[in-house]
């Protein structure tokens, strides 16, 4: 397939209705194994439906020839010429690692992009919005790329967000699937032996990955032996927690993730929002609960019976979280 200029009679104007490609991205949590994935230990993370980010292309009458137009009114870019982007500009990126992979267009296009994700809330945001540009554009452009090439051109942006990020965010959002991570390896699909309903609560604090990724690099490289001690133990729950998922076991995962999350205050990611709606989780009956992702702000995820899901939703939000989803896990994984 490959993309022509559509049909118009002479003298009349390109149609920006046409559309030429619409593409939808799950946002992403980190069930266990956040900052030691990045030291070579496993991780497990899991697609979250109830956010996404989209985006558009449709071909732009207004541009340059071979112009790629960006409309992304959530980051105050409104018909914003890629190409008067600073070069390290994420979305300009994306956008390059996206016509590196399918060549220039032969003709003037606008991408437009949003997300329900929010921003530095260890959902994947970035990620999701990198994969749906990437797998937009080159959609438009008539390659239709596996999961596997979308997800390394987006993790070339995760650099610029994160500085050394794990990969679990991009191939999580790519191939929209529960999946098992180990830094230099495949990812593995996730085998789920029950139902477990998890409620991630957003604490509304905003927490940078990037900041904490570093805080963790600079303790690491104070203490290599006691930070590795740490990050070897949290490679070891996972892969219980691996196990606990395929043989079904709600109650064993929810005492992992409790232990997860007190080794990752022990690496000083949390944050007080943080303490107190984990403990709340807790009280409230919640199997497990721990911070999900960079920490420092963000989210918690709590493993629930489903017939207290209501009580604890309540507990979170009495406790300080600003929003609060549902995601449940099954042994063939519903989108």
């Amino acid at each position: 397939m490959t993309l022509s200029e559509p049909h118009r009679p002479k003298g009349s104007p390109m149609r920006e209705e046409k559309v030429l490609a619409q593409v939808r991205v799950p946002g992403k949590v980190i069930l266990m194994g956040e900052h030691a994935v990045v030291y070579g230990q496993p991780a497990l993370a899991i697609p979250v439906f109830g956010v996404e980010a989209r985006a558009e292309v449709v071909p732009f009458p207004a541009g340059q020839p071979g112009e790629v137009v960006l409309d992304a009114p959530q980051v105050e870019l409104r018909n914003v010429p890629v190409s008067s982007l600073p070069a390290t500009h994420p979305l300009r990126v994306a956008v390059a690692q996206a016509l590196g992979a399918a060549g220039p267009p032969p003709f003037p296009l606008k991408v437009r992009v949003e997300a329900t994700i929010p921003m530095a809330a260890g959902l994947g945001s970035s990620a999701a919005v990198s994969v749906a540009l990437i797998r937009a554009l080159t959609r438009a452009l008539g390659k239709d790329l596996p999961p596997e090439v979308i997800s390394a051109l987006a993790y070339e942006v995760e650099k610029i967000h994160h500085g050394t990020p794990s990969g679990v965010d991009n191939t999580t959002v790519a191939f929209a699937r529960p999946g098992y991570f180990r830094k230099g390896h495949p990812p593995e699909p996730l085998e789920v032996g029950g139902t477990f309903v998890l409620l991630i609560g957003d604490t509304g604090v905003p927490a940078s990955t990037k900041d904490t990724v570093a805080r963790v690099r600079e303790g690491w490289l104070r203490d290599k032996t006691g930070y590795e001690a740490r990050f070897r133990a949290i490679g070891t729950l996972v892969e219980q927690g691996r196990r606990a998922l395929a043989q079904g076991s709600a109650q064993e995962l929810g005492r992992l993730m409790d232990e997860n999350h007190e080794l990752l205050r022990s690496l000083g990611v949390s944050h007080p929002v943080l303490e107190r709606v984990v403990f709340a989780a807790r009280e409230a009956g919640a199997w497990g609960a721990k911070l999900s992702g960079g920490g420092g702000g963000g989210n918690i995820i709590a493993l629930v019976p489903p017939e207290k899901a209501a009580g604890i939703r309540q507990a979170l939000q009495r406790a300080g979280a600003v929003r609060v989803w549902t995601t449940t896990l099954r042994p063939q994984v519903e989108k």
